[in-house]
């Protein structure tokens, strides 16, 4: 193999269309953009959202809903999570660094403790919220909860 007789793979280029250079070409004349109107012309833009004068989209469907702007969104872990991390880790206080540590949050992110799955370590555990089902779970576990 030389440099002098390299070339790409049957089939994986093809020749581009040269457009307005003569009847020859296929492409002359109106060079494929079909007879008069704004869009044969130079400088043609269509307005995004334009659907050739039918009532567009997004004017059509009504407005709905509303988005909060001082919402606080939490970063939801369960309690059979935190079961994962006493066995594997052998930690007795879990923080939100232990989570950031084990990949679960980044490390912008407010956690809450959720109930969902069973605990049986005694750990201490600090986040930012916990559901009643979590705090009662951890407690039961003979566990503290410490709210950041």
């Amino acid at each position: 193999m030389k440099l002098s007789n390299l070339q790409p793979a049957e089939g994986s280029t093809h020749k581009d269309k040269r457009i307005g250079r003569g009847p020859g070409s296929g492409h002359g004349g109106t060079s494929t953009r079909g007879h008069k109107g704004a869009q044969s012309r130079s400088g043609y833009s269509r307005k995004i959202g334009f659907e050739g004068g039918q009532m567009p989209i997004q004017r059509r469907i009504p407005k709905s809903g509303f988005k909060n702007p001082f919402r606080t969104e939490y970063k939801a872990i369960n309690v059979d999570v935190l079961q994962t991390l006493a066995d594997n880790n052998g930690v007795s206080t879990i923080d939100v660094e232990t989570l950031i540590n084990a990949g679960y949050i980044s490390r912008n992110d407010l956690v809450k403790i959720l109930g969902n799955g069973t605990l049986t370590a005694k750990l201490e555990v600090k986040a930012h919220a916990f559901s009643k089902k979590a705090v009662e779970a951890i407690e039961a576990a003979k566990g503290t909860v410490v709210k950041l």
